[in-house]
C-alpha cells in the first residue's frame, strides 16, 4: 500500500511536516496550526532532555517529533508499513532541528505476539482499528494484515512519558507492557478513552486498571483537574458514542498540574461547573 503525500509547514515547528494527501482531518490541523493542541501541550509539559517518550499508535510521527525537538528519546509504534515510513521521514527532518532522537517499531502494541486484521479509514487516516471484523461505521475501510508486539518484549527500562492512542486497543497494550509500568514510577500518560471502540474490557475496566496503576486522571483539556473514575465514565459515555471518547491525561508520581497557576485555577472553575 502506498499514499501520497505532501509536505506542509506548521507554524508550531521548526521544520516541514509531510502528511497524507487525502487525510481529511491529521493533516489540515498540522497545515493549520497544530495536532490536538491540548494533548501536545501536556506532552510537551513534560518532556525534557533526556526524557524516555513511549508512542503507541503514532501514525505519522507528530508527537515523536515534538519529543525529537525537546530532546527526548522516543520510542514509536505505528503497524502501517506505509503510514510508518511517512513517521521515519519525519523524524529524521526534526532530528535535523532538534537534540533528540526516535525509532519506529514496525507494528501494532497488543497483549501477545500475533498478527491482526486492521481496518484503514477512508479519510481520517488517524482512525485506523484493529477488529476482527469491520466496525460497523467504517463501511468503505479497506483490511491489511499487521504485526502485533507486546511493548514489553521490544523496549527495556522505563519511560517519563507515554502517549497510548490506539484506537480502541488500549486495554491490550496495556496488558503488554506491565513490565515498563513497573520499571516507571514517574510516569505522565495520555491516553484515548473511547467505550464504542474499546476492545478486550469493559470502559470500567480500563479506568480502574489505570487507577490500580496509580495513575490520577482527568481529561487532557487546556486547563485539566483530577478527576472521579466514575465521573470520567459518566461523560464519555455521554457522547455521541462513534464520533468519539474522551482524551485523559494522567501522572503517577508527579504533579498533576504541569501547566501553571492560571490553567490550574481554571480547572477549579470547571471542575465545579461540568457535570
Amino acid at each position: 500500500m502506498v499514499y501520497e503525500t505532501r509536505l506542509v509547514k506548521s507554524p508550531a515547528l521548526p521544520c516541514e511536516f509531510e502528511v497524507l494527501l487525502d487525510d481529511a482531518v491529521i493533516g489540515p490541523a498540522i497545515e493549520r496550526g497544530g495536532w490536538e493542541d491540548h494533548e501536545t501541550r501536556l506532552f510537551r509539559a513534560h518532556l525534557r532532555a533526556g526524557a524516555r517518550v513511549l508512542d503507541l499508535g503514532a501514525n505519522i510521527g507528530w508527537f515523536a517529533v515534538q519529543g525529537v525537538l525537546a530532546g527526548a528519546r522516543v520510542e514509536s509504534f505505528e503497524p502501517i508499513p506505509a503510514i510508518a515510513a511517512i513517521a521515519r521521514r519525519n523524524i529524521e527532518r526534526a532530528m535535523r532541528h532538534g537534540p533528540g532522537s526516535a525509532v519506529v517499531h514496525e507494528c501494532a502494541a497488543g497483549s501477545s505476539r500475533a498478527t491482526a486484521t486492521i481496518h484503514l479509514a477512508a479519510r481520517n487516516r488517524g482512525d485506523n482499528r484493529i477488529a476482527d471484523d469491520r466496525p460497523g461505521d467504517m463501511h468503505d475501510a479497506q483490511a491489511l494484515e499487521i504485526r502485533v508486539e507486546r511493548v514489553d518484549d521490544v523496549v527495556h527500562g522505563g519511560f517519563d512519558v507515554a502517549k497510548i492512542d490506539t484506537q480502541g486497543s488500549e486495554w491490550h497494550a496495556l496488558q503488554g507492557m506491565t513490565r515498563t509500568l513497573a520499571a516507571s514510577p514517574r510516569l505522565a500518560l495520555l491516553i484515548e478513552f473511547w467505550p464504542y471502540a474499546l476492545r478486550g474490557a469493559k470502559p470500567e475496566e480500563l479506568l480502574r486498571l489505570l487507577a490500580a496503576e496509580g495513575f490520577v486522571l482527568g481529561k487532557a483539556t487546556a486547563a485539566p483537574y483530577p478527576m472521579a473514575l466514575s465521573r470520567i465514565l459518566r461523560q464519555a459515555l455521554a457522547r455521541d458514542p462513534v464520533k468519539g471518547g474522551l482524551d485523559l491525561y494522567g501522572v503517577r508520581g508527579l504533579p498533576f498540574h504541569a501547566l501553571g497557576a492560571k490553567a490550574r485555577l481554571h480547572g477549579l472553575w470547571r471542575s465545579l461547573r461540568e457535570d
